[in-house]
C-alpha cells in the first residue's frame, strides 16, 4: 500500500483562504451591496473569517466600502461593501468580417473604454492582428488614463476554434468569412495587452455574444435562450442553465452551415444551400440587387422605401426569403433546444423590425401545434458589441470566480 503524500497545514489553509476569497468576492457580486454580517450569514463562514477575507479584497481593490446597508448587528446599520469599479478591468476584442473592436469593462461591468476600426479583415491574419494589437494598446492607453488596471484579455473570432491542437497551442480551425484555416493563435496573442496577468482568453464571437447578453443584455434573468449573430455570415450561441453550451468539441452554434435550400447557392464553408447563402448580409444584399459588399444602410435605405418602388418592393423580398430562411434553421434549433428566448444580434437585429414578426408568426405556425408556444423573438440589447462585451466580461467574470490570480502573493 503507497501512503498519500502529506499536506502541510499551510498548504491546506491557504488553498481554504483562496476558495473563501472567491466566495466572498462571488456574493458580494451577486447582491450589489452587502454588509460583512450579511456575508456571513450567505457564506456560512465566521464573522472574523468574513472580515479578514474582507480586508484582504479591499486592499487588492476588489471590494470597497460604499453606503450602509440594514444587515448591521442588533438591528444596526451595517457597513455596505460592493465590487470596486475604479482599479481592475477587463479587455475584450473581436475580430469581425468587417471590423475590429476591442471595450474595456471593469469590474461593475460599465464600459469605460470602446474602440472601433471598421475594414475588411479578410486579409493575413499577420495583418490582422497588427492592427488589433494597435487598437489594444491605444484601449489600454485611455484605461490607464482612468486608473484602470487590466488583467486579463478576451477574444471573438467568427470561426470554429480547437483550444488543444497537439504541439500547436490554441488554432482556428476555419473562419470562412475571413478565409483563414489553421492558423495558431498564440503567437498573434502574445501581443495583446496586458501581457501579464490572466492569460488571453479566445471563444467563438456567437458565444461571447451569447454571454454579453446574458450578463448585461436581453437574456438578463433568462436561464436558457438562443443568440443568433449576424455580419457577413451567421452564427448562434445557446445558454443552457445560465452557462454557454458549446458542445464536445467547443464547434456548436454553427446556424449559419444548417442547409435551408438543399442544392441551392454555394457556401464559403464549402457547403452548398446553407443558411448564410439565404440570410446573411451580402446574400440579402444580392438578392435585392445591391453591391453585396455595400454595407447595410443601402438595404436599410431600400426597405423605407415605399410599395410599389422596384428597389424598395426587391429588398423587401430579400428579406422575406432570409427570413423563410431563418425561421426553418429555427425551428430546427428549437426543436433541438428548446430555448426559452431567441434573441437577433448584429445586422440580424438593425433588421429586427422587418425580422421578428415575420419569425414570431413562423415559429408560431411551425412549433405552437407542437409545444403549446414558440419561444418568443427578440433584438439584442447591445447591438453589434454583444460579442466584444462578452469577451471583456469572461475577464471580469474570471476575476470574481478567482481573484486570488491577480492578488499580489
Amino acid at each position: 500500500m503507497t501512503d498519500r503524500p502529506a499536506v502541510a497545514p499551510a498548504m491546506r489553509h491557504r488553498s481554504m483562504r483562496d476558495h473563501n476569497l472567491g466566495v466572498v468576492l462571488g456574493e458580494v457580486a451577486r447582491r450589489g451591496t452587502v454588509s460583512r454580517a450579511g456575508l456571513a450569514v450567505a457564506t456560512g463562514l465566521t464573522k472574523s473569517t468574513v472580515s479578514s477575507l474582507v480586508g484582504e479584497l479591499v486592499a487588492a481593490r476588489l471590494l470597497v466600502a460604499e453606503g450602509r446597508t440594514g444587515e448591521g448587528e442588533r438591528g444596526r446599520p451595517g457597513i455596505g461593501l460592493a465590487l470596486d469599479g475604479g482599479h481592475v478591468a477587463g479587455l475584450g476584442c473581436e475580430i469581425g468580417a468587417r471590423r475590429l473592436a476591442v471595450a474595456v469593462v471593469d469590474l461593475r461591468g460599465r464600459t469605460r473604454v470602446r474602440l472601433e476600426q471598421v475594414g475588411t479583415n479578410r486579409r493575413s491574419p499577420a495583418a490582422v492582428f497588427d492592427e488589433l494589437a494597435a487598437l489594444a494598446a491605444e484601449a489600454e492607453r485611455r484605461a490607464t488614463a482612468q486608473e484602470l488596471t487590466l488583467v486579463g484579455a478576451g477574444l471573438a473570432i467568427p470561426g470554429l476554434l480547437d483550444h488543444s491542437a497537439a504541439g500547436r497551442g490554441r488554432c482556428v480551425v476555419a473562419a470562412p468569412n475571413l478565409g483563414w484555416r489553421d492558423v495558431p493563435l498564440d503567437p498573434y496573442l502574445a501581443d495583446l495587452p496586458p501581457r501579464t496577468g490572466l492569460p488571453v482568453a479566445v471563444d467563438n464571437e456567437a458565444n461571447l455574444a451569447a454571454l454579453g447578453e446574458l450578463r448585461l443584455g436581453a437574456g438578463s434573468g433568462h436561464p436558457s435562450f438562443l443568440v443568433v449573430t449576424g455580419e457577413v455570415g451567421i452564427g448562434a450561441g445557446l445558454v443552457v442553465g445560465s452557462g454557454l453550451y458549446s458542445g464536445a468539441d467547443g464547434f456548436a452554434g454553427e446556424l449559419g452551415h444548417v442547409v435551408v435550400a438543399p442544392g441551392g447557392a454555394p457556401c464559403a464553408c464549402g457547403g452548398r444551400g446553407c443558411l448564410e447563402t439565404v440570410a446573411g448580409l451580402p446574400a440579402l444584399l444580392r438578392a435585392a440587387g445591391l453591391d453585396p459588399d455595400g454595407g447595410l444602410t443601402p438595404l436599410l435605405d431600400a426597405l423605407d422605401l415605399p410599395a410599389g418602388d422596384p428597389a424598395g418592393d426587391a429588398a423587401r423580398t430579400a428579406v422575406d426569403e432570409g427570413a423563410a430562411g431563418l425561421a426553418l434553421a429555427l425551428t430546427a434549433a428549437v426543436h433541438l433546444l428548446a430555448p426559452g428566448l431567441i434573441v437577433l444580434g448584429g445586422t440580424l437585429a438593425a433588421l429586427g423590425p422587418v425580422l421578428v414578426p415575420r419569425l414570431d408568426a413562423a415559429l408560431a405556425a411551425q412549433v405552437g401545434a407542437l409545444r403549446g408556444t414558440a419561444p418568443p423573438v427578440t433584438t439584442s440589447a447591445l447591438g453589434p458589441d454583444a460579442a466584444v462585451l462578452g469577451a471583456a466580461l469572461g475577464v471580469v467574470d474570471a476575476v470574481l470566480a478567482d481573484p486570488v490570480r491577480i492578488m499580489p502573493a
